[in-house]
């Protein structure tokens, strides 16, 4: 996948089919969205493509509404990579970009720089100085400048439309298996391995620790996940405490996630842990050996959840 981050870059780019948006999670709303534009690419003999926009305009246009974000850029880009778009428009949103009119913006980004044959997006899309743009106008642009404008209607599951902001909020009310059923897969956080306090390796269980920037973390607790290393291909079932480790007088936030099967050498320096299911809240046992009984209580529990999960697996192959 070619990554854009200018419109003189983007000009390099063949023809495509485009969907726009901030794509914060890239959740199963979104990739309705890119099965859209990939069918209008591939039916027109087009690229497919995204336009999206760093910093998140929210930070310029309304600074005080701005969102924390299940995603960093290069995570959304591996996403859609994954969902076979080609090319990747991250277009700096500047003020001078706030300020362009719904017109402005559609013949030097869409027409003039990524020569788009079709555009993709969502029913309450808005473009341009004050959100001035909507689908219809859109549409009309679109048969001046000679592109088709395909609107598609929001996904929803179970009666709720899936959206970044719903999906934020299960994820910080620790419901980790609502937050995967609206992404289309696992809620996760990545980053640096740490060494921790080594009270896990002498007093409970040995345990991974990882430094994360991740901007939304789950409620405070003890998880069901699945551990991986970001530089090669190894995976681990697993049981991630996030908290302050209270038996211990602990008062930084950690996250501490305990390997179910070896781990074998060498040990990892960057990994991501998928939340998969909350156990319980963390809390203060009376004792190291009380707290090391539990974990091990957790560790059953999470054993018979990747059992069920494998058997779940089988049978429907």
């Amino acid at each position: 996948m070619r990554v854009a981050r200018s419109l003189e870059e983007a000009a390099q780019f063949e023809p495509v089919a485009v969907t726009i948006g901030n794509f914060d999670g890239v959740h199963t709303g979104h990739r309705q969205l890119l099965q859209e534009v990939k069918h209008a690419a591939a039916q027109k003999n087009l690229r497919p493509a995204v336009l999206t926009f760093d910093p998140h305009p929210a930070s310029i246009v309304a600074p005080q509404r701005v969102s924390r974000l299940l995603t960093t850029q290069a995570e959304r880009c591996s996403v859609m990579a994954r969902e076979g778009i080609e090319y990747v428009l991250v277009l700096p949103f500047t003020r001078e970009v706030a300020n362009w009119t719904p017109e402005q913006f559609v013949e030097r980004v869409l027409v003039k720089a990524l020569r788009a044959g079709a555009v993709v997006v969502g029913d309450n899309f808005r473009f341009g100085h004050n959100q001035a743009g909507d689908v219809n106008l859109l549409a009309r642009l679109g048969e001046r400048f000679g592109f088709e404008t395909r609107v598609v209607p929001p996904v929803r599951w179970r009666g709720r439309v899936v959206s970044s902001s719903e999906i934020r909020r299960a994820v910080e009310a620790g419901n980790v298996g609502l937050a995967a059923r609206l992404l289309g897969r696992p809620y996760g956080v990545e980053g640096v391995v740490v060494p921790g306090h080594g009270i896990g390796s002498q007093q409970t269980v040995p345990t991974l620790n990882l430094q994360t920037h991740a901007q939304v973390l789950p409620l405070h607790g003890v998880y069901i996940t699945r551990t991986h290393d970001l530089e090669s291909a190894r995976q681990w079932p697993s049981i991630t405490n996030f908290g302050y480790r209270p038996t211990f007088g602990g008062k930084e936030l950690s996250i501490e996630t305990f390997l179910l099967d070896p781990l074998d050498s060498p040990t990892p320096s960057r990994i991501r842990v998928d939340f998969l299911r909350r156990l319980r809240e963390e809390r203060k046992f009376e004792s190291p050996e009380i707290l090391k009984a539990q974990i091990l209580r957790d560790v059953a529990r999470a054993q018979a959840y990747f059992h069920r999960v494998k058997i779940c697996v089988k049978t429907a192959v």
